[in-house]
């Protein structure tokens, strides 16, 4: 089994900034994308931002200039910089990846889920 464990979400005022941070552990062999989803009340789970194995990354347009993704492949932890936080940012956070597990002899692809993180900015 893989395990995301999140940290560092809060509560910031406008123009404030965190940081999310998602470590993964068990029985990974490879981690190929990293990502960060939320998800706001009454909304869809949306894509934030994605990193490839390869540092690649991806933004939802209203986050660019704004959050910076990054990771530690050594550690599989996966970083989201928030910075300039508005209102609108307020959600569930939840961290993704998107890999392959080693265990028994064999290989098997899979993509795992954090538990979430609650990031509440404050007008």
């Amino acid at each position: 089994q893989v395990q995301l464990v999140e940290s560092g979400g809060g509560l910031v005022q406008t123009g404030g900034s965190l940081r999310l941070s998602c470590a993964a552990s068990g029985s990974i062999f490879s981690i190929n994308v990293m990502g960060w989803y939320r998800q706001a009340p009454g909304k869809q789970r949306e894509l934030v931002a994605s990193i490839t194995s390869g540092g690649r990354t991806n933004y939802v347009d209203s986050v660019k200039g704004r959050f910076t993704i990054s990771r530690d492949n050594d550690k599989n932890t996966v970083y989201l910089q928030m910075n300039s936080l508005k209102p609108e940012d307020t959600a569930v956070y939840y961290c993704n990846a998107d890999g392959q597990e080693y265990y028994s002899g064999s290989y098997y692809p899979g993509n795992y889920w954090g538990q979430g993180t609650q990031v509440t900015v404050s007008s």
